[in-house]
Formats: structure tokens, sequence, C-alpha cells
């Protein structure tokens, strides 16, 4: 009997805000790479994680939360939504069956079918409450299966992932065996501290806030020294991000560091700073440098 065919190909990790996707991407490589949090539209950017098993690799893409705005950013995001769309050999649509199916999902199930991409339609979150697959049977219009996971118990995960790698085109590996993601540690750290800050923030965090990564200094074998900027658009929320004597900066830093400790392997000397600059949000330019585009 010879061995099955090796392959792999791109896989969109579609769906709306808070609907699972860096949960799955975190949960299937084992590592904390893309943001996960309560808070709608974390993720601000097409993150790539590389799952490599024996017969095949998949190149999984999580993407922004799809959802409806004019503002510089959001346009920004929903344009890496439609790119991982046209650009993968197929997507999964997340779904979570506590809020339903809606005319988005149906919309972005015909764009895929028009262009020919396989797309499966994965009802997550089957740790939580007794609602799974079976409610959104008679909401979904296209009479195809629906996989039910929760990407935290595991819950149909290996199920739906021996689907996806069937489905993939014949070839060989894409990336080396090891690697996890084509993004470099500078902006995997700066999503760290970004994550730490909304946990840490919570209902006070400013919507418009990111991480700069200003020096990843790597010299000594025993220390990896990194500086970052939080960056805010008004005073107000400058002082919101420090805090009282500097505890809130000082509770990010804490939290972050051990992330960062854990994703890197190495002692970590962190320093964060908390920088004003009006209306970085609504600059294209200042988008795609801090990686948003």
């Amino acid at each position: 009997m010879t061995d099955p065919a090796f392959r792999a190909g791109a896989v969109a990790i579609l769906g709306r805000p808070n609907a699972g996707k860096s949960t799955l991407l975190n949960y299937l490589l084992g590592e904390k790479l893309a943001i996960v949090s309560a808070k709608p539209q974390t993720t601000r950017s097409r993150i790539l994680g590389i799952v490599t098993r024996e017969h095949s690799q998949m190149l999984l893409y999580d993407t922004p939360g799809m959802h409806e705005s004019t503002k510089a950013l959001n346009v920004a995001l929903n344009e890496m939504v439609a790119e991982a769309a046209q650009d993968c050999d197929l997507a999964l649509l997340l779904v979570d069956p506590h809020l339903g199916w809606g005319e988005d999902h149906a919309e972005l199930v015909r764009r895929l079918k028009d262009r020919n991409c396989p797309v499966s339609i994965v009802s997550t979150k089957a740790d939580i409450g007794n609602r799974d697959a079976s409610s959104l049977v008679e909401a979904v219009p296209t009479g195809e299966r629906i996989w039910s996971i929760s990407a935290r118990s595991g819950k149909g995960v290996e199920e739906l992932i021996a689907h996806i790698s069937s489905l993939l085109p014949e070839s060989p590996p894409l990336f080396p065996e090891d690697q996890i993601s084509d993004r470099p540690m500078r902006f995997l750290v700066a999503e760290l501290v970004r994550e730490a800050a909304f946990d840490v923030l919570s209902q006070e965090l400013p919507y418009a806030l990111a991480v700069e990564v200003v020096e990843y200094d790597e010299n000594r074998a025993d220390l990896l020294k990194i500086r970052a900027d939080l960056l805010v658009e008004r005073a107000s929320q400058k002082q919101i991000v420090i805090g009282k004597g500097g505890q809130t900066i000082k509770r990010i830093g804490i939290r972050s560091r051990h992330e960062v400790e854990k994703l890197t392997g190495s002692k970590v000397h962190l320093d964060l700073w908390v920088k004003v600059e009006p209306k970085w949000s609504k600059r294209p330019k200042r988008l795609k440098s801090l990686g948003y585009s």
C-alpha cells in the first residue's frame, strides 16, 4: 500500500468578531500566536499559523472579524478578510450558535462558491451551554454539513482537521516543518503586549490602542531586551493606560512579559512606554507600518 499523497494549502478562518477564530488557531498550533479576548474586534491583522501533520501542511489564516464600518482601521480589517477569502484554497466559516446565522454569513458563502472555493461551516463553542450545530441547521440555507467543535476542549477538532486536509491540493510542504508563522517575532511580541492591555484595562481600554516594538535586542545570550510603545490618540487615554502611580502599565508589563517569555523561550526585560500619537488609526500609511494592512 502506498502512502497518502502529501497535501498543503491555504485555509482562511472567517467569521464575525468573537466567533472563536483565534482560539481555534492557537489550539491547533499549541502556541499562543493570535490574541484571544472577550472584547470584539481584537484581531487586527491577517495572521498565518502553519500546522504541519504527517501527511499535510495547513496554512491557517486567522482574520479580523467581519463587520461594517467606514473608519480607516475597520476598512483595513475588512480588506484583509476579503483578501484572505480570495487567496485561500478553502475556507472555514466559524459561526457562534448562540448568536446565530445572518445575511453576512450567507453573502460570504455565496462569494466563496462563486469562485469555486470549498467552504465548511463550523459551529463553535460547543462547550458552552447546550446549543450545538443542530441550532443552525434550519437557518443555514446551503444544506451542507455543519461541523460542531470546541477549540477550548478539543471536541470535534480532529475530525474537522481530517476533513480540511482531505480537501487541500496535493503539494510538498510550503514551509519548514518547525515553522509556525510567517510573522516576525517583533510583531508577535507586540500582539502579546496588546492582549495584556486588553485583559488589564477591560472596559477602560481605548479602541484606538496599538503596540509598536521599537527595540528588540538579542545581543545577550541570557536576556532578551525589548522596548515597546503603547500608542493612544489622546492625552486622557495615556493617563488611563499608565494608571495611578504607574500601576496599570506595570500590571500590563508583568502579564505580557510572562507570555513573551513563553513564546521566545528566553528571560525577558520588557520596557513599556505610552505614547500619544493623534489619529494614528485614521492614517493608512501608519496602519501599514504597524502591520494592520
